[in-house]
């Protein structure tokens, strides 16, 4: 196997795969990609509802957990990476969406050249395969495949419609010219199975022999001769190697990882790496910080009369569910996170949606051993989509097999607390919609006791959760607490750029893998018009 790679891709995840496959195409360009966990050949990792068993699960995801939160009453709050080809893609919940044009304008706004909503949306068109077909807001011949929801609960079309009684307008396309509104999310599905990055990015560029993938692979530190990457070390079966680059290392290890490999490298604020006996080589205090997430609360109802996943997963029924799935790729196994979604403004005095609830027609609880347990129930979890708070992730120790400390730091800002009990208010009373009059029953969680702000916000801190949309902690700008610059290339040092949601400086409103494979073919088009120029 070769030691010498024109560029050294670290991590196979949704922005990774795609990067991959990009500097691949022309077959002028040696590319190592590695990956630290295994390949993707589970079936469950393709069966869409299969997230269910994946996602916390040590054999594909790193199943990080936050430091005691301090705003959360101390509870420690799972953050599910994946930890397989595809990363994150592999093990998420399949939801296709964007974010808000003025979500991409701020960070123009910020300095980022080439970052605005205008700048982007042609090559959120490129990469996307969309069998609505072309228009001017989708792409029909690019490879990430972007489908409609298939095989909806009768549940799932009340919810929109009592979305829509509850003064929420009917949107068709959240991703078109306005986001507002209640309706079918488009899904990352083909054909009642997932379509990951290492599905539809990484599996054809795999069959070119200037691509070399390497699993199981841990990256532990970039070496540099002066200012420049050289080369990069990492661990595979327990034995150390040293890979060497001729033009340039990208990281796209992710919010967690990305971050983490910098300080194990000596890039980030000098007091952390002293701490750990690391050799500073460059100086960048903005390393690590600025780590935002979205925080989703979960209400749930009982109904009568009318089907949830609970009906669909009894002994009995099990077997007619696995037959839908093996002959006709149909019934509960192939169901995103959620089929429904609902973006809307948690004050009217607000210019645009702030809020996103998750509906899927199930309810579930955990057993003792950590276990979802299906109850009968429907679920609309519930997200303040632009939170002001600022967490960190910071490495622990100098060993690359431990795992980095990070807080979220949710509802630091009051801002914050005030649209998340507005937010949830909005969602419990959505269920109490006329479409749903025959069949409602009693509010599972919070419970009818839970009224009072304060109850509200008690119950918010008890039982939020990450619905696993963190990025920002390398972020892109040009001010002192920026990591990388509009072409994210690292600051102060020559040939290593970081492509992955850790670049994001702010969150964008809504779920983030869209934008994660953007980010990768956005750091494509910088290398290969770079590597143009020079030639």
């Amino acid at each position: 196997m070769a030691t010498h790679y024109d560029y050294i891709i670290v991590g196979a995840g949704s922005a990774g795969c795609a990067l991959a496959s990009r500097l691949t195409a022309s077959g002028e360009h040696s590319v190592l990609l590695l990956e630290a966990g295994g390949k993707d050949s589970h079936p469950m990792v393709h069966i869409p509802l299969g997230f269910v068993f994946t996602m916390k699960n040590p054999q594909f995801s790193w199943c990080y957990k936050s430091d005691p939160e301090p705003h959360m009453n101390n509870r420690c709050i799972d953050q599910p990476r994946g930890k397989l080809l595809g990363g994150s893609s592999s093990i998420n919940g399949m939801v296709y969406i964007r974010g808000q044009r003025e979500d991409y304008d701020h960070w123009a706004a910020l300095g980022n050249r080439g970052w605005g909503y205008d700048d982007l949306l042609p090559i959120f068109k490129r990469c996307e395969h969309n069998t609505g077909g072309e228009s001017d807001y989708h792409g029909s011949k690019g490879q990430l495949w972007v489908d409609n929801v298939g095989d909806k609960y009768d549940l799932s079309g009340m919810y929109i419609q009592a979305a829509i009684e509850s003064g929420i307008p009917a949107n068709s396309d959240f991703n078109g010219e306005n986001q507002e509104g209640a309706g079918f999310y488009q899904v990352n599905i083909r054909n009642g199975l997932r379509q990951s990055t290492a599905k539809t990015y990484l599996k054809p560029a795999m069959q070119r022999p200037n691509l070399t993938v390497l699993t199981r692979a841990l990256a532990s530190r970039i070496e540099f001769q002066g200012n420049r990457a050289i080369a990069l070390r990492y661990t595979q079966n327990g034995k150390q190697f040293t890979a060497r680059c001729r033009h340039e290392i990208i990281l796209c290890g992710g919010t967690i990882n990305s971050p983490q490999l910098l300080e194990l490298s000596g890039i980030g604020n000098p007091e952390i790496l002293q701490k750990h006996s690391i050799k500073v080589h460059t100086a960048l205090k903005g390393v690590g910080e600025n780590l935002q997430d979205h925080l989703t609360v979960n209400t749930q109802r009982s109904f009568e009369g009318l089907k949830t996943f609970y009906e669909d997963s009894r002994p009995l029924a099990m077997l007619a569910t696995f037959a839908k799935l093996a002959f006709k790729r149909k019934g509960m196994m192939v169901h995103p996170a959620s089929q429904v979604g609902v973006f809307f403004k948690t004050d009217p005095a607000e210019t645009r949606a702030d809020a996103q609830i998750h509906f899927t027609p199930a309810a579930g609880t955990q057993d003792e051993k950590g276990r979802m347990i299906t109850v009968p129930g429907t679920t609309a979890t519930v997200c303040f989509l632009r939170p002001k708070s600022r967490g960190y992730v910071h490495i622990r120790s100098n060993d690359p097999n431990d795992a980095p400390a990070f807080i979220h730091n949710y509802l630091a800002e009051e801002e914050d607390r005030k649209r998340m009990i507005a937010a949830v208010r909005k969602t419990r009373a959505i269920f109490e919609a006329p479409v749903f009059d025959s069949n409602r029953r009693e509010e599972l969680i919070p419970g009818a006791e839970v009224q009072s702000d304060e109850d509200v916000l008690e119950f918010i801190r008890n039982t939020g959760e990450s619905v696993y949309h963190p990025v920002g902690t390398c972020k892109m700008g040009n001010d002192d607490m920026a990591v990388v610059d509009d072409r994210l290339k690292v600051h102060g040092v020559e040939g290593l750029r970081i492509a992955d949601a850790s670049i994001m400086p702010t969150l964008i409103s809504g779920n983030t893998n869209a934008t994660a494979v953007l980010i990768g073919e956005r750091c494509a088009d910088f290398i290969l018009g770079e590597s143009e120029a020079g030639s």
